[in-house]
This record gives structure tokens, C-alpha cells and sequence, in this order.
């Protein structure tokens, strides 16, 4: 569910930004709207913020890992092809595996490694052999790849502690704030009719609030390396969409890419229950 409402956010971002808005316009009002939902649902669900260094650990998470993977991503794109710049994204699988080793003294399966090969390559594929652009945007997508993978292995130790529903609120409240600052310091252009805008809302609603809280209910479940391997996904649902509501053809390499994709998420659900490092909560 995360991995296809996240696939969702190039269509809705090329929407905005074709009626004129500019990415920081973009980001603060996707934040802004996710952040009022996020709220209401807290509300509703009877929860509470979390207090003390967790609550700290949460506003960092988003204020500055959230902020800096998103606008280094949203960078990128502006100064490379945007399939190299989600090539350069999706490598944060293999990351987020060697870091959960590393910091979590998590293991992987055979079937993870297997899932984890499959996922790459697939993603490789479904993106395509795109290349070119500035040096900076290829050094910005990677950037992008490792603030996203180490938002997810932090991600998942304080999402244990605190709740999906909470750290998901307390870091889309956080990245609100930033976005909501650096708006305010540099006055982008906005959408400048009401398709723009309902491209904003669901940035905010299906690509925001459903795309984080599902990976945040995900992750307590299945751990982050797992996770992030569910995550390639997305560029599988972004070449969909873009195909059905864009007209952009799919080449047979995207097809492969997305066969292999789909083949590493039945490999991870058949390989069942996964290898967990030290401090993980059992599934909810």
C-alpha cells in the first residue's frame, strides 16, 4: 500500500509543477495538508505525542532526515533525467541492508538476499538505462539514497517506541515546519489553477498521509530491510501510472524489470517470517 502510494507522488508532482508551482510550493503544501489529516487522525484514534528525547529523536527524523531526502531528491530531478534520478534513489535497499547489519545486527535469509538481488535488478530495469545530467543532480540522487535509507533503519527503531500513527504525525509535522520556513524565506510560485492544486492534495493525502503511515505500520511488521525491499515497488506503480494517465509507452525492459520486482515480493512473502535485529517489537 505504502509502495503504491508513493508510486503515485511523480504524477502528482508533474501535475503541480505544469501549473506553474515550484518544488519548495509543492513540498510545503503536500506537508501542510498531511499534516492537518495526521493531526485529526491522532485525534480521532485517541493516541498522544510522544514526550521526552523520543519526541526529539522523531522532530529530527523529519526536520532534517525527511527534509533533506525529499528536497535533495526533488533537486535532483531538476538537474538529471528523472528516471536516473529514481535509479539513483532506488540503490537505498542495499543500503538500508548493510546498515541494518551494521548498527541493528540484523541478518538476512537466504531469501532476502535472494528477494534483495531481485528487487535491484528489477528497479534497474523498470526506471530504465537513463543517463546524463549534471554531476551535481547524480551526486544529489544519491544523497537522497542514503538519507532515505538511514531514515528507515532510525525509522524503525523509533516507530517500535512511538506508534506508526504518532512518529508518522510528529515527523509530516516537522517537515510541514522546515517547508513552511523555507516558503516563507524564499516565496516560490504556487499552482496557478485548481488542477495544480487537487495535484497538492493528493500529494498530501494518498502520496503523504497513506504512503507513510502504511510504511510505518509496514516496518513494525517486517523490519526495515524487508520494508525497503517492498519499497521497489514504487518506480513499478510511477512507469503504470505514467502509461495509463500520461500516455508514456512502456518498454519491454520496464515489463521485465517489474516481472522481476513482482517475483522478489513473492519470494519475501513465501520465505515467511522475518529475521529481525536486536530491539525490534514483535508484529503488531
Amino acid at each position: 500500500m505504502s509502495a503504491a502510494a508513493f508510486g503515485a507522488l511523480p504524477i502528482f508532482a508533474k501535475q503541480a509543477y505544469a501549473d506553474g508551482a515550484a518544488p519548495v510550493a509543492v513540498l510545503f503544501g503536500r506537508f501542510a495538508v498531511a499534516a492537518v489529516v495526521m493531526l485529526a487522525l491522532l485525534v480521532v484514534r485517541g493516541e498522544r505525542f510522544p514526550g521526552g528525547r523520543l519526541l526529539g529523536a522523531l522532530v529530527a527524523l523529519g526536520g532534517v532526515g525527511y527534509v533533506g531526502q525529499s528536497l535533495s531528491f526533488f533537486t535532483a530531478t531538476a538537474l538529471v533525467p528523472a528516471s536516473l534520478a529514481s535509479l539513483l534513489l532506488y540503490t537505498f535497499p542495499a543500503i538500508v541492508a548493510v546498515l541494518a547489519a551494521v548498527v541493528l545486527g540484523a541478518r538476512l535469509t537466504p531469501a532476502g538476499y535472494a528477494a534483495l538481488g531481485l528487487a535491484l535488478a528489477g528497479a534497474v530495469l523498470t526506471v530504465g538505462g537513463a543517463a546524463g545530467g549534471r554531476p551535481l543532480g547524480v551526486a544529489l540522487g544519491l544523497v537522497s539514497a542514503v538519507l532515505y535509507a538511514g531514515y528507515i533503519v532510525v525509522g524503525s527503531q523509533l516507530t517500535a517506541r512511538a506508534g506508526a500513527v504518532p512518529s508518522a504525525t510528529v515527523i509530516i509535522l516537522a517537515a510541514a515546519a522546515v517547508y513552511g520556513r523555507l516558503t516563507l524565506l524564499t516565496r516560490p510560485t504556487f499552482p496557478d489553477t485548481g488542477d495544480g492544486w487537487v495535484a497538492v492534495l493528493g500529494l498530501g493525502l494518498l502520496s503523504t498521509v497513506v504512503a507513510i503511515g502504511a510504511f510505518f505500520a509496514g516496518l513494525e511488521r517486517v523490519g526495515p530491510t524487508d520494508a525497503s525491499t517492498l519499497s521497489t515497488l514504487e518506480p513499478l506503480v510511477t512507469v503504470g501510472l505514467a502509461a495509463a494517465l500520461l500516455a508514456e509507452r512502456i518498454r519491454p525492459a520496464q515489463m521485465a524489470g517489474g516481472a522481476l520486482i513482482l517475483l522478489a515480493v513473492v519470494v519475501l512473502a513465501r520465505s515467511g517470517r522475518p529475521v529481525r535485529g536486536p530491539g525490534a517489537e514483535p508484529a503488531a
